[in-house]
């Protein structure tokens, strides 16, 4: 304890959620308070002024990708965009072209593993694929599973819980044979990892913006303009905002926060990927020394700068966080934190019950310092070897 006050743990469970960066609260903070107009009030100077802040938004969050602004729609989060970009384009291509296919893979978000499962009960034809036990999924098997009766293939960038990079290109360009839409959920890929949805063939993408320094609330649905175009099935009636796909006022300092965020990660993600690989690596090293029987999870090189998900075995997940309390890290997605199963994308990467309800998710990200890495070092050691009886 510091006086009245509790001593703050040390996070580093970057890939649940991000501090919002100090400059996007800035540049927020007129559009709270000052500039507060509803973007969609067409006759007058305060509509006016906060529609200009929207679409300056817009242009940050597409540019990055090699997007146009017209092409992004926001949203309340990766979820609605993930929601909205599966549901949306399959119920739209069965209705207007007959195709009634869906494909992804064992290892995505629930969110969009559950929508998928949403069109099952609807009379879609899912398929769901394996992935290695690197976590990359196997384009043979991918390749087999396309046809003309696909309307969309739906594979994230980087996954959530072990920070694998998916060969986006790849994917895309399979996708675009036989003329599926490729979706692609980006929400831990965007700002880290060079996107392009020109060159990756990308139709669909979800990003949001609590991933990547901005508020919480806010996200964006990149959906192709240019040819192929991509019509969607809207899931919301209303006012017909966001180019009739989601309907209700826009959040202007949200967009604000968010467009914000995506300008300075693709002006900051060299520099800040580079700083957190070294940071990363150099706690992994000195994990394995120590405790040589920790497993990384997922693939070794193909994987975010900020990402470490390991195993100890014999360990359950509950009791190695339980003797950190001095450190705010993960057994995998937050989204799922509160159940008591394994990690389901453990189990794609095809490993054991005890295994999958041993693994944790290290999240490094911009405010990470040297100093909390040396801290965290040796609060997993000492843990890791009390637990182990190896100390």
């Amino acid at each position: 304890m510091t006086g009245n006050n509790p001593v703050r743990p040390i996070y580093l469970d970057y890939q649940a959620t991000t501090p919002c960066d100090p400059r996007v609260v800035d540049r927020m903070v007129p559009y709270f308070t000052t500039a507060f107009g509803n973007p969609h009030s067409a006759d007058h100077r305060h509509g006016w002024e906060a529609e200009e802040a929207v679409e300056t938004a817009r242009r940050q969050i597409a540019d990055p990708i090699g997007a146009r602004a017209r092409d992004i729609v926001f949203t309340s989060g990766a979820t609605e965009s993930n929601n909205l970009a599966i549901k949306g384009a399959a119920r739209y291509r069965r209705e207007a072209e007959g195709r009634d296919k869906v494909v992804t893979v064992a290892s995505e978000h629930k969110c969009v593993l559950e929508s998928v499962a949403r069109l099952d009960r609807e009379g879609f034809e899912t398929v769901i694929l394996p992935v290695g036990s690197d976590g990359l999924v196997d384009l043979a098997r991918l390749d087999a599973a396309l046809d003309d009766r696909v309307a969309v293939v739906s594979i994230m960038a980087v996954n959530n819980e072990i920070g694998v990079i998916q060969p986006l290109s790849e994917i895309g360009a399979m996708a675009r044979r036989v003329g599926a839409w490729f979706h692609t959920d980006a929400a831990q890929g965007y700002g880290k990892i060079p996107l392009n949805v020109d060159e990756m063939a990308i139709d669909l993408m979800s990003v949001s913006g609590h991933k990547i320094y901005g508020p919480k609330g806010i996200g964006a649905l990149y959906v192709r303009g240019r040819k192929p175009k991509v019509t969607l099935a809207a899931l919301m009636d209303g006012g017909g905002q966001e180019r009739g796909l989601r309907s209700g006022t826009v959040p202007t300092p949200l967009c604000v926060g968010m467009g914000a965020a995506a300008e300075i990660a693709a002006r900051e993600n060299e520099a800040e990927s580079s700083r957190l690989r070294g940071l990363r690596d150099d706690l992994w090293q000195r994990l394995r020394t120590t405790v040589p029987t920790l497993t990384l999870n997922g693939h070794a090189e193909r994987r975010i700068a900020g990402n470490l998900n390991v195993t100890l075995p014999g360990i359950e997940t509950a009791e190695l966080l339980a003797a950190v309390p001095g450190l705010s890290i993960s057994g995998g997605s937050a989204c799922s934190s509160a159940g008591n199963a394994g990690s389901h994308v453990l189990q794609a990467l095809g490993q054991d019950p005890a295994k999958t309800a041993a693994g944790i998710r290290i999240g490094l990200g911009r405010f990470t310092t040297p100093a909390e890495i040396d801290a965290a070092a040796e609060n997993l050691i000492a843990a890791m070897t009390r637990l182990t009886g190896a100390g």
